[in-house]
């Protein structure tokens, strides 16, 4: 108040002495002089602004209601909070990163920070209406947390059995044993001591197990049975509890979509076998995440499995070598190359058909601006063991190397690691021998070599598949609430993909946008579902009725009143309109004075 007095102060003294000094007329020029002085005094209030306390009526609250599952639950008040929420003020949901909740809970996550500092933007009081399990309190600034008010509305504790976790492989290769790990939790006081599981395909049990739930209220099933009996193609293994008769049956069920391949997924052939090739072996059954088929020349022309030593014949061993999506070939091995459909092919020459290798303890250094850098980030590489012996190598211009040798510390670096793009199928030549020393010396060297030989299968394997299509899922099966994400797979620049949805004999049709960083996301509801892209490639996703959010957590919100008030409400001048138009006569009132007076 105090500035708009000072405003209107000094106006008038200004047009009086402008009046008074420079215009001759005496005391006729009052009635101009007034007008001028209001008209710079609205003027002036409207330059600066000023505010003043308002009267009006209080703001509506705007209530941030909790959308994720957890409030649909077993023993959940949904109804309630939704009803006293719309009676409280204007309903906004929360919990996902992008929440679409409407009349049902529907969310997967529990997150209320986002929501919370969009809220506090609009400066209104804010409520928050949740069961008080929200997954991101702690990351919550308590300044912003003082802004809102809580409500509760806890759910009521329901005994249940849970499957909580569930692992298994994606893809195996026919005849091969599919191993699924199973995870059983009691929750809120349940009393079963035992609970039946099992494996169902379709309307065929695979497998069952009976497992004991110990004192820490969880079991774990290891549930095994044989690939044969599913046949090639994708198949959704339904894993269940049997006879729980719970209130919440959608946390006895969980989905694992398995590939069954006639071919393995990566195959090793080594010719001869070697130190280099055992490890690779090894850590390839570790790391990658499809089925490996190793096989070794132990004699003359006969060839066994690396996992058994199981004899083979030479024609096994180039039919898996035909089918492999990754094609390891370690020494003599190059002329199972023909006929192979890989995308990606692994070589690792010793001196075969070419200059004979250079002896010596070849010291190596990573590029870490190569695809496989990352596996020497923070490493001392100089350190590590030597190789044994190197093979001569020139990389091409468009090439990357991955590693570079030294012998004996000194000389110029030599590619000991090359890797290059050939239309759609990925190549990496590895010139080295006696990388096995990293992974058996231990520590941070053993460390290094799984993790390379993990980025290098990685890289191989992100080649162009023309059976995934331009797009492939980043995850198979999602739980209820979460987005089916895929990622850009083709070349260039990600583009929107048109593709079709098929669950049961209705086709639905649709588009796959990619952000920026090449990926879009899609919510289904629970089911099965496959997809088609335009040029006939596609898969199989699922979205389970199970979710996180259905099992009962810590409460992490507690009723409370907002910290800090509404701040009071203020009116400022360039809201009266009044004031416009106060401006505007004023300034045409003395402009029609100064005419009749004969002023300009």
């Amino acid at each position: 108040m105090l500035a708009a007095a000072l405003a209107v102060l000094l106006a008038s003294v200004l047009a009086a002495l402008t009046y008074l000094r420079l215009e001759p007329g005496g005391s006729r020029l009052w009635v101009p002089a007034t007008c001028r002085a209001v008209a710079w005094s609205a003027l002036g209030l409207l330059l600066l602004n000023v505010s003043c306390p308002s009267a009006g009526a209080p703001r509506r609250p705007l209530v941030l209601l909790d959308g994720s599952l957890s409030m649909g639950a077993a023993g959940a008040r949904w109804r309630e909070a939704l009803d006293s929420a719309r009676r409280w003020g204007e309903v906004r949901t929360f919990g996902d990163e992008q929440s679409t909740t409407d009349s049902v809970p529907t969310d997967g996550r529990s997150l209320l920070g986002p929501a919370l500092g969009a809220a506090a933007a609009s400066d209104r009081p804010i409520i928050v209406v949740s069961d008080g399990e929200i997954e991101d309190a702690g990351d919550i600034p308590p300044e912003l947390l003082a802004r809102a008010s809580v409500r509760l509305f806890p759910r009521a504790a329901v005994p249940d059995l849970a499957i909580t976790s569930l692992e298994g492989p994606a893809r195996v290769t026919g005849g091969d044993s599919v191993t699924l790990d199973a995870v059983v939790e009691r929750e809120a006081g349940a009393r079963a001591d035992t609970a039946a599981i099992e494996v169902v395909a379709g309307s065929s049990i695979l497998a069952r197990r009976l497992v004991r739930l110990d004192k820490g209220a969880s079991g774990r099933a290891r549930l095994v049975f044989s690939s044969g009996s599913l046949g090639a193609g994708d198949h959704m293994l339904r894993v269940r509890l049997v006879g729980t008769g719970d209130r919440e049956p959608r946390t006895d069920v969980r989905l694992q979509l398995v590939s069954v391949a006639p071919t393995p997924g990566v195959v090793l052939v080594a010719a001869p076998g070697d130190w280099d090739s055992r490890f690779l072996y090894h850590t390839l059954r570790e790391v990658a995440q499809l089925p490996v088929r190793g096989y070794v020349r132990l004699d003359t022309d006969r060839w066994r499995t690396m996992g058994d030593l199981r004899p083979v014949a030479t024609a096994e061993v180039a039919r898996a070598a035909r089918g492999a999506d990754l094609l390891i070939l370690k020494g003599a091995s190059r002329s199972f190359m023909e006929g192979a459909t890989a995308r990606g092919i692994w070589l690792w020459p010793s001196g075969e058909g070419g200059a004979p290798p250079m002896a010596g303890d070849w010291y190596l250094a990573g590029d870490e601006s190569s695809p496989v850098g990352g596996a020497f980030l923070g490493q001392p590489v100089d350190s590590f063991p030597p190789a044994q012996q190197l093979s001569p190598g020139e990389p091409g211009p468009a090439d990357w190397v991955g590693l570079t040798a030294q012998l004996g510390r000194r000389g110029a670096p030599r590619p000991a690691m090359v890797g290059r793009v050939e239309g759609r199928v990925r190549r990496v030549t590895t010139l080295v021998d006696g990388l096995w020393r990293w992974g058996f010396r231990g520590g941070s060297s053993e460390q290094s070599y799984r993790a390379l030989v993990a980025a290098t299968a990685s890289w191989l394997l992100t080649g162009a598949d023309t059976a995934a299509g331009l797009a492939r899922p980043v995850r198979r099966v999602v739980q209820q609430g979460r987005p089916v994400v895929f990622e850009w797979t083709g070349s260039g620049v990600a583009t929107a993909v048109p593709l079709t949805w098929i669950t049961g004999d209705r086709p639905r049709a649709d588009t796959l946008r990619f952000d920026g960083s090449g990926r879009a996301a899609v919510r289904l509801p629970p089911g099965t579902y496959r997809y088609r892209f335009a040029g006939g490639s596609g898969g199989m996703v699922a979205v389970e009725d199970y979710s996180d959010e259905l099992l009962p957590r810590r409460v992490t919100l507690h009723n409370r009143n907002a910290a800090i008030g509404e701040a009071a409400g203020r009116t400022v001048a360039r809201d009266w309109l009044w004031l416009f138009g106060l401006c505007v006569l004023a300034f045409a009132a003395e402009w029609f004075a100064r005419r009749r007076l004969g002023l300009r």
